[in-house]
């Protein structure tokens, strides 16, 4: 009997091993299981932060593609606006140059009381000066245009270009973005030239150039003084405007 004793208790432990191995292996896969899925739902998790991050970035950049492209047809238009009023002003100052006298600032008087011409009052050298720097305005090589101006001024002060010719210069700085330069090429034609048509224009322009600079408590008073010195002119219509603005 004892032998077969033996071989049930044998029998019955290697039963019971047998189960444990089982159990063993049964909670092995469990975990493993548990494991793969927190993976799965952190890599879904993962990836639909990167698929939300993703569209964001679509959306930025198409976003930044439509301010883009808005700056880019505001600056069309204003280079555009500049162009035209550029044309509007060689054009008028054709048209006025057909009326107002040629030449130099008038003949000068001796003593003996003789009428004599100065010795730079040559009107067919001074307008073909005046020609040739609104030539190269209107070519934009601006800053050929703003030497040949200011050569203008220099050389005919009294010229009843003179003004026409200031102006010019004024524009020739602006158009190089050269505010400072423009403030002070204008201000000579408000002060110096200060009953020429143009002068409402010039202090326009140098408000443009204050605001542009920052300045805008300066860009407020340039265009009160167009309001104040001429009020009936197309220039203080655009300086009311503004100002109603501010």
């Amino acid at each position: 009997m004892r032998p077969v004793r033996i071989a049930i208790l044998i029998a019955t432990l290697g039963v019971t091993q047998a189960q444990a191995g089982l159990f063993d292996d049964d909670e092995a896969r469990r975990q493993i299981n548990d494991h793969r899925i927190k993976t799965e739902a952190r890599i879904d998790q993962q990836g639909k932060a990167q698929l939300d991050l993703a569209n964001q970035l679509q959306r930025q950049s198409e976003e930044i593609a439509r301010l883009r492209g808005q700056v880019e047809t505001l600056t069309f238009e204003l280079e555009t606006a500049k162009k035209r009023q550029q044309d509007f002003y060689l054009d008028l100052d054709t048209r006025l140059r057909k009326f107002e006298p040629q030449g130099g600032g008038g003949a000068a008087v001796d003593p003996a009381g003789a009428a004599k011409s100065p010795a730079a009052a040559d009107p067919v050298r001074e307008t073909k000066d005046y020609e040739a720097a609104l030539n190269q305005f209107k070519a934009a090589k601006y800053k050929e245009a703003a030497w040949a101006f200011s050569a203008f001024v220099q050389k005919y002060p009294d010229s009843s270009l003179a003004p026409n010719a200031q102006f010019w210069l004024g524009n020739a700085w602006v158009a190089q973005r050269n505010c400072q330069k423009a403030i002070e090429a204008h201000s000579v034609l408000t002060t110096k030239f200060a009953d020429s048509p143009k002068a409402a224009d010039a202090w326009l322009a140098m408000a443009n150039c204050q605001q542009e600079m920052g300045n805008a408590a300066a860009a407020k008073r340039s265009l009160e003084s167009v309001v104040a010195k001429y009020p009936n002119s197309q220039a203080a219509d655009t300086a009311r405007d503004r100002l109603k603005k501010k």
